[in-house]
């Protein structure tokens, strides 16, 4: 497939470093980091699997130059002192050795760091907060600025002294030498505040002490945030102005966007195309002819060829698409782009984990981060049968598991659709990316000569009786919750009604109109379900109104996505009911208490339920009291198990695995 790709598939030089693709791992924090701030060997295993899988350059997430100051996360890296080294180099060796190159982001946190992990006040330009409701750091003083100077040179150096092909400066997202640079968070009156030149000084200093210390033909990388998608941040035409001032000794920008207040433009939501950010990566090469990284949401390889294709930038940065599968880029070399696992852009295991929870990384659409497809070289030892109940992403991964280590499997779905509820909430036009994943899955299946797959089937005792298994999956998903309210089993869902869950939703999404200006609609739950329904018809121009039990709406959700809802929703003006409980449904109103307890009305021209989902085992009873004197196990998961997110079903579904030990098939 070179030929198809021929520009990823080229190599690219910048000083004295070489790639073998276009391809660059960028820079993501994980949390696989010791305690110390030394790198993990479960982390150097991590970027390993992405340098077998065929990364050009690989690029290791943000390491801390002055620790315990700007730090940013309990388990970040560090590269502030010597003893850092020797693990640093091990990792580089073990990347050399797949043909990769591999460089290090070099990070000062700055008011992103927090006071209860490092144990004293954030430090910035001034003292503004990083984001809403973030600490108030304290303004660095000016001998503090040049200390830190000193100390990114000291970290390249050790950087270079690992081994490292080329290091990457990291003045974007809400950092330190972003928030110099941006003039929503640099109010400063003395040389690093107020111009263009001033508030780019800072980074043109440690930009020329990087140079000092590794010498001329050492790359570096600086990444920037082209345009800060904020009122009052640095547009794009600032970005290419304030880039005058960092000199010639940048020699390739890594092209980002985006601040903490827009999140949603670092790490792209979900319904952001391929590619869309690389406008930005092309003004900035033409503007100072320098090579450029894009990133943005690029998970198909035809769109990345374009991009290089069309000059629009010299590297295709892949992150998410690279947790999800390590892999990509050699499936693209060999013609196996049906294979490849795509990142959905969920933000639920990475940054939802990372950022929102403090926990190491995982990923929604593959439950292997770290192990990757280890799991595959291992075999029962004895023949074995398992039957899955349900063909939703839980399902389908438990059967794809089962029959790739060599059971014979059966799949028995009730529809004649596999996918489940990914499949149906995935034509929601915002939530497209979703059908990727059953995609991937529906494939996977199809190739294995062992999966059995039954649609149009409804599970019965006998029906499994009859596959004789020996371990049963049942993974039969889940269906709105509809409580015991007054009028809402009368109306919803009902033909000619005016009130409907997701489901009947997207079953009419035909019948909305396109110009919904003056119709108002009104939805009762504001969790992530409801959010997509105040989404999709918010852009039809309807006045939405959302009704929610809990103080705030989005509860749960990952950073990124309840940025962008929380910004759409002021975008759109949607009215939010919180502490607000449903009493009654009617066809054209709901009945609500508010938080003072006064009953009122909500009137509206279309009505939706999105109080979450509820498990659906309609024959796991009669499978548990069947098997219950054998050693058959019936394993119950995702949905089934207990309404959640698509990430527990899918590892729920692998964990397949850890049952067949259990009774010895492994």
């Amino acid at each position: 497939m070179k030929s198809k790709y021929s520009h990823i598939f080229s190599p690219f030089t910048v000083q004295r470093m070489t790639t073998k693709n276009r391809i660059v791992m960028t820079p993501m924090g994980t949390n696989f980091g010791e305690h110390s701030g030394e790198m993990s060997f479960l982390h150097i295993n991590y970027y390993e699997q992405r340098a077998k899988g065929g990364v050009g350059l690989l690029t290791v997430e943000n390491a801390s130059v002055y620790s315990p100051q700007g730090s940013n996360g309990t388990t970040q890296l560090r590269i502030d002192r010597d003893e850092f080294i020797p693990r640093l180099f091990n990792l580089c060796e073990r990347v050399h050795k797949h043909g990769a190159c591999i460089s290090i982001q070099l990070n000062h946190a700055g008011a992103s760091a927090m006071s209860s992990r490092t144990g004293e006040q954030p430090v910035s330009a001034s003292n503004i907060p990083s984001k809403e409701g973030g600490e108030i750091p304290r303004p660095l003083e000016k001998d503090e600025i040049y200390v830190i100077v000193k100390k990114y040179g000291e970290a390249a150096k050790r950087a270079q002294i690992a081994g490292f092909d080329a290091v990457e400066i990291h003045a974007g997202h809400s950092y330190l030498l972003s928030q110099f640079l941006s003039p929503l968070t640099n109010k400063r009156t003395d040389e690093f505040g107020g111009s263009a030149e001033n508030r780019a000084r800072f980074t043109r200093l440690v930009i020329d002490e990087v140079r000092k210390q590794v010498g001329p033909f050492f790359p570096i990388f600086v990444r920037i945030s082209a345009d800060e998608f904020l009122d009052g941040g640095n547009t794009l035409d600032d970005c290419i102005d304030y880039l005058q001032y960092f000199g010639d000794n940048v020699d390739v920008y890594d092209v980002s966007a985006g601040l903490n207040g827009s999140i949603q433009y670092q790490l792209d939501a979900n319904y952001m195309p391929d590619g869309w950010r690389s406008y930005m990566a092309r003004r900035v090469k033409e503007a100072y002819g320098k090579p450029v990284v894009t990133v943005g949401n690029i998970r198909d390889p035809q769109v990345a060829e374009d991009i290089l294709a069309r000059g629009d930038a010299d590297l295709i940065g892949m992150g998410r698409g690279l947790i999800a599968d390590p892999d990509w880029v050699n499936k693209v070399e060999f013609g196996h782009e049906d294979d490849i696992r795509k990142c959905i852009s969920c933000n639920v295991g990475c940054a939802g984990h990372r950022i929102g929870l403090n926990q190491p990384i995982r990923c929604t659409v593959n439950p292997a981060v770290n192990s990757g497809a280890d799991y595959y070289k291992h075999k029962v030892n004895k023949p074995c049968n398992v039957v899955v109940v349900g063909g939703g992403t839980a399902g389908l991964e438990a059967a794809c598991t089962a029959a790739e280590v060599g059971c014979t499997t059966f799949l028995i779905e009730k529809s004649n659709q596999l996918g489940g509820l990914a499949s149906i909430i995935s034509n929601i036009p915002d939530k497209t990316r979703m059908k990727d994943f059953p995609k991937y899955l529906i494939h996977r299946a199809s190739k294995l000569h062992n999966l059995f797959i039954f649609k149009n089937t409804e599970a019965n005792v006998d029906l499994v009786k009859n596959l004789n298994p020996d371990i049963i999956v049942n993974a039969t998903g889940s269906s709105p919750t509809l409580p015991p309210i007054t009028g809402l089993h009368d109306l919803v869902d009902r033909e000619g009604t005016r009130v409907a869950t997701v489901l009947k939703m997207i079953e009419r999404m035909d019948t909305y109109p396109e110009d919904m200006k003056g119709q108002k609609v009104a939805v009762v739950g504001g969790g992530a379900v409801g959010l997509d329904v105040m989404e999709y018809f918010t852009e039809k121009g309807a006045d939405v109104t959302m009704i929610e039990m809990l103080p705030i709406i989005g509860n749960g959700l990952d950073p990124v996505t309840k940025c962008d809802t929380q910004t759409k929703m002021k975008k759109y003006n949607v009215k939010q009911m919180t502490k607000t409980a449903l009493q009654e449904v009617h066809n054209d109103k709901f009945v609500v208490k508010n938080p003072e307890g006064e009953i009122e009305d909500v009137p509206f021209d279309y009505g939706f339920i999105c109080l979450g989902m509820r498990a659906s085992t309609p024959v796991l009873k009669d499978l548990e009291e069947a098997y219950a004197d054998t050693n058959v196990e019936v394993y119950n998961i995702g949905d089934s198990k207990r309404a959640r997110r698509i990430i527990e079903g899918t590892t729920e579904g692998r964990n397949v695995i850890e049952v067949l030990k259990r009774h010895d098939f492994m």
